[in-house]
């Protein structure tokens, strides 16, 4: 499935970028319990949120000391690894195992993490017509994850051995690629150990004077495509294409505002349109209504090493066919192979409505 993607372009960031032959490398272990709330973010998951979620979680830390550029700018965080394991107490739901590239941020004389990771998970027991049929959050077995922590985080309290607790956000979902898709979101509470791998810490952090990034305007040319399907349930995937363009005026050395413009060949719509034409007179939709949209949007790109985060709030300019709304979200990753060309993982939602996870590749010139 192509969204193994969206974990393989994380991380490759976090493992895979240059490095001097003299970096000083120190890992750490964790382990935690949860315990929490499935979120009822949707009336339709009312059904399924019949007790309290738990599990556990695994990580693996690397520490960042300032032997490249951006960890100094980012306060020396970790890259590393998390697997979370999570019974959603609802014989509909089934369990979920989920593996996840994270960063941990520091704050608060670094007592305070917080951590966000992105990964894969795979469901025990998605949506079946026949076999179940109330599962209407999970469509597919393989779903992309999202996943938020914040803690306090005491390391070496005896010798190696420290602890953490606070609140973790689990969110599931497979944006659209099949119906139904009403996804989850879990607020849990965890508490855990940490254990470094090195005897005591004695590595001090770098700090250099990081020379000013100044450049021109940028001019980007992307392509993103995927399948996605309507929230019919069993009307079909079908591929989409975007077409995007724009300028981005780069701010300093993390940030850079965006200003371009989509064209979105959505297929499903086509579908869509074909269905409620046909299903739904009272809803006045021609047949031959264009299912084609163009968009203008606003955005930013936040830059750590290799990797950038995009987020862009979208408005239709061309819009002949009401589907969710006529603005709508985009936030994803960018991985850059070299100073121009770009791998790209999005998710493009009006709101809280998910309707694609977009794979691209694009040119920043």
């Amino acid at each position: 499935m192509n969204s193994r993607l969206i974990y393989w372009l994380f991380f490759s960031t976090l493992f895979c970028s240059a490095q001097s032959e003299e970096e000083t490398k120190k890992y750490s272990v964790e382990a935690s319990a949860y315990y929490g709330s499935v979120l009822r973010h949707n009336s339709d998951v009312t059904h399924l949120i019949t007790d309290h979620p738990s599990g556990f979680i695994l990580g693996l830390n690397r520490k960042r000391f300032g032997y490249n550029d951006w960890e100094q700018v980012y306060g020396y965080p970790d890259t590393g690894l998390t697997f979370v394991y999570q019974d959603m107490k609802n014989p509909a739901l089934g369990h979920n195992f989920s593996l996840y590239a994270h960063y941990n941020f520091y704050f608060f004389k670094r007592n305070l993490q917080f951590r966000i990771g992105q990964g894969l998970a795979y469901t025990t027991n998605p949506y079946d017509k026949n076999e179940n049929f109330r599962n209407n959050a999970y469509g597919s077995s393989i779903m992309s994850s999202t996943f938020l922590m914040l803690n306090y985080h005491k390391e070496r309290i005896v010798k190696r051995l420290g602890i953490k607790a606070g609140l973790s956000v689990i969110h599931y979902s497979n944006a659209n690629v099949k119906a139904p898709n009403t996804s989850t979101n879990t607020l849990a509470f965890h508490a855990g150990i940490v254990y470094n791998l090195d005897d005591e810490e004695n590595t001090e952090f770098i700090r250099n004077e990081l020379p000013k990034i100044t450049e021109p305007i940028r001019y980007n040319l992307a392509f993103r495509s995927g399948v996605n399907e309507s929230d019919v349930v069993n009307s079909g995937q079908f591929p989409f294409y975007i077409f995007s363009f724009y300028a981005d005026k780069r701010i300093g050395r993390a940030s850079a505002f965006q200003l371009g413009t989509d064209v979105f060949f959505s297929n499903f719509l086509k579908e869509l349109i074909r269905y409620q034409s046909i299903s739904f007179p009272e809803l006045a939709v021609a047949a031959d209504t264009d299912f084609k949209r163009i968009g203008l949007f606003f955005g930013h790109e936040l830059f750590i090493s290799r990797l950038s985060i995009i987020t862009q709030l979208g408005y239709y300019v061309y819009y002949p066919f009401d589907f969710e709304g006529r603005t709508y979200i985009r936030v994803g990753l960018k991985h850059y192979f070299g100073k121009k060309w770009f791998g790209a993982i999005s998710l493009k939602s009006h709101a809280a409505a998910a309707e694609a996870v977009e794979f691209g590749i694009g040119i920043r010139l």
